[in-house]
């Protein structure tokens, strides 16, 4: 009687963390157990540990659930965060995967939504057409998947009403795609510097602070990051609209 319940009770991890059934592993990660066996099936997730009859995963896998739900949330698909995931080291701990989730996720903007086709028409406050629906998704401010079931999921990005108001604007297109190219690629070259500035200066100095940090430490990282970011943001419009009022001084100079 009590080797079956030793085989079945709760083990502790090799490191002292805590061993979780697959339902306590999908609550803990606020997921669905079908979603996360879907998970596990495609590769997203390494082996659980096998100990009697009973398959044990440990926080390990809960971080990667924790990056898959982020990286979801930041617009990948599962195609793309497979291969992403299969570029981390073997032995990845949880400190370097919270580490990569914050530095991956830290410019994302509220939750993600996933909207049917009548819902996205409800969010948009009118009816959109095909054709709508592919300009938007082609200036990146949707995003547009099939699931695990096969139906047809819509993630509208930040600045998916203003697409929206754009549309109903008397603006020919190619001016859309034009003022869109030029904003995107001024962003990038600009999301790329302050990256390397938040890696070097803020996430390299704290790896090297301590051997070993806990998951609070991780978390306390994160959340530094999350208002780094909201700082930045609001640094970003504030420094955009001194620019565009000096282009305008030089204008009426000029005149």
């Amino acid at each position: 009687m009590s080797s079956v319940a030793g085989v079945d009770s709760a083990p502790q991890a090799d490191d002292g963390g805590s061993l979780r059934t697959v339902d306590e592993l999908a609550a803990a990660a606020g997921l669905t157990v079908r979603t996360t066996r879907y998970y596990a099936s495609l590769g997203l997730l390494p082996p659980p540990a096998r100990r009697g009859r009973m398959a044990w995963y440990d926080d390990t896998h809960l971080a990667r659930l924790e990056m898959i739900r982020a990286l979801q949330g930041h617009g990948f698909t599962l195609q793309a965060i497979e291969k992403y995931l299969a570029s981390l080291p073997a032995d990845a701990g949880v400190e370097d995967l919270a580490v990569q989730r914050a530095m991956l996720t830290s410019w994302t903007v509220g939750e993600p939504q996933e909207l049917t086709r009548r819902q996205l028409d409800q969010h948009a406050g009118r009816r959109l057409s095909d054709d709508e629906v592919t300009l938007i998704e082609e200036f990146g401010l949707l995003r547009v998947a099939t699931d695990e079931r096969g139906s047809v999921r819509y993630s509208p990005v930040h600045g998916f009403d203003v697409a929206v108001q754009l549309l109903q604007v008397d603006i020919p297109v190619a001016g859309m795609r034009a003022a869109g190219d030029a904003i995107e690629r001024h962003m990038s070259a600009l999301a790329e510097e302050l990256t390397v500035v938040l890696r070097d200066e803020v996430v390299e100095p704290w790896r090297r602070g301590s051997d070993r940090h806990s998951r609070a430490d991780a978390e306390q990282l994160e959340a530094t990051i999350g208002t780094l970011r909201r700082l930045t943001l609001d640094a970003i419009v504030r420094g955009f609209q001194r620019s565009a009022n000096k282009v305008i001084a030089r204008s009426l100079d000029r005149g």
